[in-house]
């Protein structure tokens, strides 16, 4: 067993629950934990025997390119995906963070974190 940690994968989306912020977009940071099967990949040295985690990065990319209103559904999108596409993940921890939300106040960034 392994962990593949991808961290501070950065994303201009549209997602919000206000209109405004699905026109007018934000940035968004991901951070991807993945406790996978290693064994095999950690003898054959062949990249078909490992969790691909430029697939994992590609899933992500493509799924915060969809517009939602929750970081909630974002993540579980992702999650759905990741444990559909990529064979070998026993457990998945997924961060996404909204920077500067307009909550009417300094906020650096909101946060939601899911784990399957």
């Amino acid at each position: 067993m392994g962990i593949i940690e991808i961290e501070g994968m950065e994303f201009y989306a549209y997602h919000g629950h206000f209109k405004e912020e699905q026109i007018v977009g934000n940035r968004f940071i991901v951070y991807l934990r993945m406790e996978v099967e290693t064994e095999q990949a950690s003898k054959s040295d062949d990249l078909k025997d490992a969790v691909n985690y430029q697939t994992a990065y590609n899933i992500i990319k493509s799924q915060m390119l969809l517009k939602s209103h929750l970081l909630e559904h974002i993540a579980g999108r992702i999650l759905d995906e990741l444990f559909t596409k990529l064979k070998g993940i026993h457990k998945a921890e997924i961060k996404i963070s909204k920077l500067n939300p307009p909550m009417g106040g300094k906020i650096d960034k909101v946060s939601v974190t899911l784990i399957r």
